[in-house]
């Protein structure tokens, strides 16, 4: 299932968006501790299962590490947090509040499609 070193970031298959922050996140990933899983695979209804998220809750990213999830804002600072480099710096940003930080994440979030357009299908 899950080794304890893996790192999977759950996202929305069909949004735009969702793909280019795995593309960003894939270019800058050079020791290759991501696995990106769109949520409406297989694999990602059982992980989301696994951890007692809901299924159809498409408006979040998930990231998985080890056996503990983090969902909207704090799942995207602990990303990038892992990541590394200068990118770890934007976990400061973890002191705001998460109601204030969830909040202007769900603006983004329900807008996305509008904004950055969304596939047919996903990628699965």
């Amino acid at each position: 299932m899950i080794k304890d070193s893996e790192d999977i970031l759950l996202y929305d298959g069909v949004c735009n968006l969702c793909r280019s922050l795995v593309s960003f996140l894939s270019d800058r990933d050079k020791k290759g501790k991501f696995s990106f899983v769109p949520l409406q695979s297989e694999r990602g209804q059982a992980l989301l299962d696994r951890f007692g998220l809901a299924a159809g809750d498409r408006d979040s990213v998930v990231y998985i590490s080890g056996d503990k999830y983090f969902t909207k804002s704090a799942a995207i600072l602990h990303v990038l947090k892992n990541l590394g480099g200068a990118w770890k710096l934007f976990f400061a940003f973890i002191i705001i509040p998460r109601f204030i930080r969830d909040f202007l994440y769900g603006i983004i979030s329900k807008t996305r499609y509008r904004i950055f357009g969304r596939h047919e299908s996903c990628e699965c």
